[in-house]
């Protein structure tokens, strides 16, 4: 892969999608990112990164994203990072099928329905990296993520499924799996735990209320919360290395759950990170 190609950042508003194109740009790459508001699509054409609107949950802004960078790249492109999403907090109890349907179309039905969209285009060319941002959430359960995991947990079954198929294609797929990352999704998740989740007649309501404190004061501090950074690093790898990975974990809370996954008996896991709310 010639680092000098195209590639397309989703969700690149702030934190880890922000640093990413950013850096992307600054390693020679012609980066189309995506925001939702003007004002961030503002900001990164200020960078030299040209940028367009997309929200998942609207199919239309979906084909016109595609139509538009294609345009503009003469009907190639080299890679596509999938990476805009929100977390919805709340206790599985207390989810509604709609608040579910919301967290799947912008977690997991949105970025199945670009990433098919790209797909052919990189078959025809020959080759492309195909590098989703999932979550240690895709990988192990914690309290109150329920539709967060879910999403991820779909994310990684399908894509992996996906890597399969395309073997011998020269479309590489890698899925990156963040543990704890200085980024706005704690606070942009406040919305929708909000919208969504009755907390006064909730049998979770002095969880919930501990909850809104650290949601409101930008998530769970952490000495080990590293920036986004970190994932710019395994991304650079999963997009430039002749054999990329399937997997990227990315930081120590994240590599210790997978090791934890793998050793421990399940009931034993399953009690300790039920403490982890």
């Amino acid at each position: 892969m010639n680092k000098n190609g195209t590639i397309l950042v989703t969700g690149a508003s702030s934190g880890i999608g922000a640093h990413c194109a950013r850096a992307l740009k600054k390693d020679g790459w012609r980066v189309f990112a995506t925001a939702r508001k003007p004002e961030d699509i503002r900001l990164l054409e200020d960078d030299g990164i040209e940028a367009f609107y997309l929200d998942y949950r609207e199919p239309p802004s979906i084909a016109a994203l595609v139509e538009n960078v294609l345009s503009r790249t003469g009907g190639r492109l080299d890679a596509l990072f999938n990476n805009g999403a929100y977390a919805q907090a709340g206790a599985v109890e207390d989810l509604s099928v709609d608040a579910l349907r919301e967290q799947f179309e912008a977690n997991f039905f949105g970025w199945h329905d670009l990433t098919c969209r790209i797909v052919p285009i990189m078959r025809s060319q020959g080759h492309g990296r195909l590098v989703h941002c999932s979550s240690i959430l895709g990988l192990v359960p914690v309290t109150y993520r329920g539709a967060y995991a879910a999403s991820k947990h779909a994310l990684e079954g399908l894509m992996l499924c996906m890597r399969a198929e395309l073997a011998g294609s020269g479309i590489h797929v890698s899925l990156i799996e963040p543990g704890p990352v200085r980024s706005k999704i704690a606070t942009n998740g406040l919305y929708w735990f909000r919208r969504h989740i009755d907390v006064e007649n909730s049998v979770h309501r002095a969880a919930y209320q501990a909850q809104l404190a650290r949601l409101e004061g930008g998530g769970r501090p952490s000495r080990l919360k590293l920036g986004p950074e970190a994932v710019y690093k395994v991304l650079h790898h999963a997009l430039v290395n002749p054999r990329p990975r399937p997997h990227y974990v990315v930081t120590l809370p994240a590599k210790i759950g997978v090791a934890m996954k793998r050793f421990m008996p399940a009931a034993a896991l399953y009690r300790l990170l039920a403490t982890q709310a």
